[in-house]
């Protein structure tokens, strides 16, 4: 094969025809700096910021000329470039301590991810550069005749003169001025040029990977001596191709008697030879040093003439097959004043045949007047603005495989797919070479594929969703999970603990049924979050004490727990907290718990107690209460009568089990340096009762309930304090505070503070919040805060309405409505556990499956559903048990 490409000057190209095109990487996404020009859009979107997207499209397109070309390329994943997203922005750790604990979570999502096919789609424009000096014309076309006859003569293509270089970049610069307000783009370095041709020449093959294209200085060509060297191609043309080529797993290749004749050129008695017919093996065959690998390239032959909006997105319906394909169209761009006269010249044609049909005894056909009403109805689109350009394309759309068969499968299958949408892909025989030299940057259109051309109007085309990207997620973080909106395994990632560092908030809200999966989406992260060397708070309400059981065996011994009614450890503010903040949360906490003013005289001689424990040898609660016993014997008048009272009522909250770590001495107090001792504190609060919501509005109501209830109010006080206090205490450590059933939280004005103070300040603090709950109105007033939102099953359609409204989607679409409420993890549907909408920081939306990691300590405790002791096909017990195929654990 001869590679289409003379010289590379950073994104110049010249090419072997005689033309110099511009490449460009339409969404790049962040720079080297880490900007990003754009927020990347997800599956689903708002109308308002679809048309806004429709609108950027036709912009780019208008302010093209000429006959530019653009690429739809998915390029190849490896598992290994997902780790490497993975373990970015990870501190080390000692060697001497052990591997680090992220260490696992790599190794599994590598052994999950392994052998699958994955790819990301990237987008390529093309953009022919026209010069009117003839002197640069001549030389083009005599580089070109010279590029035909070096190769034989063993001579190196002739070289690129330093001006016209120079007047090619200035041409290109013109072009990017052009397009700048339209979509985001950058020019293309010179290996993505490279790798665009290895891409084509390796489908079905393991290809070289884009990421390391992205990042190499290689292929460039250098001015020396007043003139353009570049490096050799020619390497990359050391490829046979081969139409209608024999597979060995279809044909009976050993019994071929001239299996030669056919192999060169097709043609031979093929019927007497035990093969297929030349005519039915419709594919490329492309053998390589690597392998041989089979294409299949189909040619768009027709579009309905009227489409709806919703169904008009071609190239987006590519994502939902289960293997990737790649498009090439190649534009034409015509004036609005030019592609008026030709409309005006086909209404005269039909003026004419009208006529002519008019004497025949059959009359006009029906089709006439239909053809007469498109030609008015563009004729009425191309007179209304004057910067309307018709768009005449040549799409062609290519998959592949590793066998013929594979490769076949495949474009049956794609072809049904358009056929369903009205759509006509056909796979032409003899044709399958040209429309594969489309593809390859720098090559001339074909004469032979002008047939295939599609007329439209620039907002028609930009409907048909060419140039959209949708991704799920943040670039780096966690492996959530696997994108359900692409048809093949996309993983989704995602990084709360550097949100902060992007200026934005790292809480996250989650909405769903009971059953939903909202626990263990909380669990994952919380897991993940002290692994990458954070730290996680949680509040757990539950009987069962969930999370307490997940931390101990998720964090191999590095959690710490609180258990409210088994008093195991001690929450005394005076002991735990030093300074003016002890005095503080231990004055605030006693005003609460006994229902005094701290203005009062009750108030005044509590606060003289707790500052005399607290500069005592031994400040606690307890000293509190001696405190207050030696001033009801040595005191006088009021202040007297109020220690004594105030004793006897601190004595009887201080014998209630409930408020015993609050006021025992004798407890080990916890441990809030979590960088040295814990990477996760889960204070369980079963058995505390709050009072009832409507209590809080009625101080009358509120004194007359049950002191468990006064009790559980005043310790969640502490509770509060204690995650405020460590979730803020080191900015440079990212601490999530996990509060799980968050309505329990909500319900009291201690609880709503707590989320109100992290929802607010913890950004600045390098702190996020991870709350649940079964209504988004239950994530309480604050919930827009929330950059991170994901919404689960939700079978009422009144909170499904809600859902969607806190996720950012349209409450009264029917089809999303539909989704949550019967379309996320049906109930009884095995397999379909974790499904959840999902929505990020970057303002992108998409449909996930959140997937369990392969590893023992995580799966041993993370499910909560009773009776359920066999380990899933996605969660084995033991990362050693052999389980299926990984796209069959994740589907």
């Amino acid at each position: 094969m001869r590679v289409p490409i003379r010289h590379i000057a950073g994104h110049l190209v010249w090419s072997t025809q005689g033309s110099v095109w511009a490449l460009y990487r339409l969404r790049p996404g962040p720079d080297t700096q880490g900007q990003c020009a754009e927020s990347v859009q997800g599956t689903y979107v708002q109308a308002a910021v679809r048309d806004e997207q429709l609108a950027h499209i036709t912009h780019l397109i208008r302010s093209l000329s000429g006959a530019p070309r653009l690429f739809g390329l998915c390029a190849q994943v490896d598992p290994g470039e997902i780790a490497l997203k993975m373990i970015e922005g990870i501190e080390p750790v000692d060697q001497a301590s052990g591997p680090h604990p992220w260490v696992e979570n790599v190794d599994a999502v590598l052994d999950l991810l392994d052998q699958e096919e994955m790819h990301r789609r990237t987008l390529w424009l093309a953009v022919p550069l026209r010069t009117d000096a003839a002197r640069l014309q001549m030389s083009a076309q005599l580089g070109a005749v010279w590029a035909e006859f070096s190769p034989k003569l063993g001579l190196r293509p002739v070289p690129v003169a330093r001006r016209e270089v120079m007047a090619y970049r200035e041409q290109a610069a013109r072009v990017e001025a052009a397009l700048i307000g339209g979509i985001a783009l950058r020019a293309a370095r010179p290996a993505e040029v490279v790798w665009m041709i290895q891409h084509a020449l390796h489908r079905g093959l393991p290809e070289p990977l884009l990421a390391e294209a992205e990042s190499s200085e290689l292929y460039n060509g250098q001015i020396r001596d007043g003139v353009l060297r570049s490096p050799s191609y020619a390497d990359l043309g050391q490829v046979r191709l081969h139409e209608g080529g024999i597979d060995p797993a279809i044909d009976e290749v050993d019994e071929l008697q001239s299996a030669d004749q056919i192999t060169r050129s097709g043609r031979g008695t093929w019927w007497r030879l035990k093969t297929s017919s030349p005519l039915g093996r419709r594919w490329l065959q492309v053998e390589s040093e690597t392998g041989v690998g089979y294409q299949a390239h189909l040619a768009l032959a027709e579009c309905p003439p009227a489409v709806s909006q919703g169904a008009a997105d071609l190239f987006a319906q590519l994502e939902t097959l289960d293997f990737p394909v790649d498009y090439t169209v190649d534009l034409t761009l015509v004036s609005a004043e030019k592609a008026r006269q030709q409309v005006r010249r086909k209404k005269t044609e039909l003026i004419d045949q009208a006529e002519q049909y008019d004497a025949r005894p059959t009359g006009m056909p029906a089709s006439l007047p239909d053809a007469a009403r498109d030609l008015g109805e563009l004729d009425a689109r191309l007179s209304r603005t004057s910067v309307e350009v018709e768009v005449q394309s040549v799409t062609v759309l290519t998959v592949w495989g590793a066998t013929a068969a594979v490769c076949d499968a495949r474009a049956r299958a794609l072809a049904a797919l358009l056929g369903g949408a009205d759509y006509r892909a056909v796979r032409p025989a003899g044709l399958q070479e040209t429309l594969f030299a489309l593809g390859l940057p720098g090559t001339a259109r074909p004469g032979l594929v002008r047939e295939f051309t599609q007329h439209q109007v620039s907002e028609d085309w930009a409907l048909n969703g060419a140039l959209t990207v949708s991704e799920v997620g943040d670039p780096t973080g966690m492996f959530l999970g696997i994108d359900l909106d692409c048809g093949t395994t996309r993983p989704v990632m995602i990084n709360v603990a550097d949100a902060p560092k992007v200026d934005a908030s790292a809480s996250m809200g989650i909405v769903g049924d009971l059953g939903a999966g909202k626990s263990v989406l909380q669990k994952l992260i919380a897991e993940a979050v002290w692994a990458r060397g954070g730290c996680a708070i949680c509040i757990d309400r539950t009987p069962v004490r969930e999370w307490a059981a997940f931390a101990r065996t998720a964090t191999d011994g590095r959690a710490q727990i609180i258990d409210a009614a088994q008093a195991e450890i001690s929450i005394d503010p005076l002991r735990i907290f030093r300074g003016p903040e002890g005095r503080h949360y231990a004055l605030s906490y006693l005003t609460l718990q006994l229902g005094i003013g701290p203005m009062s005289t009750s108030g005044e001689v509590l606060h003289h107690a707790v500052e005399q424990a607290a500069a005592s040898d031994t400040p606690c609660m307890q000293q509190v209460v001696e405190v207050l016993e030696q001033m009801a014997t040595t005191g006088s008048g009021k202040q007297q009568d109020a220690a004594t009272t105030l004793a006897g009522l601190i004595r009887v909250v201080a014998t209630n089990p409930l408020a015993r770590m609050v006021f025992d001495p004798t407890l080990a107090p916890v441990r809030l340096d979590a960088s040295s001792t814990t990477d996760m504190i889960v204070i369980t609060t079963a058995g505390l009762t709050l009072p009832p919501k409507a209590a809080f509005d009625k101080p009358e109501v509120l004194h007359q309930q049950p002191l468990e209830a006064l009790i559980g109010r005043a310790v969640l006080y502490l509770i509060a304090a204690l995650a405020r206090q460590t979730s803020f205490a080191d900015p440079t450590r990212f601490t999530a505070v996990v509060l799980d059933e968050l309505y329990w939280l909500t319900s009291s004005a201690e609880g709503t503070a707590l989320v109100h103070e992290i929802l607010h300040d913890g950004r600045k603090h390098g702190a996020g919040l991870l709350g649940a709950s079964h209504d988004a109105g239950e994530l309480g007033p604050d919930r827009g805060l929330m950059a991170y939102r994901a919404l689960a099953r939700t079978a009422d359609r009144e909170r499904a309405r809600r859902g969607l409204e806190f996720v950012g989607l349209d409450p009264n679409d029917p089809e999303l409505l539909r989704l949550v409420t019967t379309g996320l993890s049906p109930v009884g549907h095995q397999g379909r556990e974790g499904e959840v909408l999902l929505a990020c920081p970057r303002q992108n939306t998409g449909r996930i499956k959140v997937v369990i990691p392969r590893i023992a300590r995580i799966t041993a405790s993370i499910t909560t559903t009773p009776g359920d002791h066999r380990p899933s096909a996605a969660t084995p017990s033991t990362p050693q048990t052999p389980g299926p195929h990984p796209k069959a654990a994740i589907r």
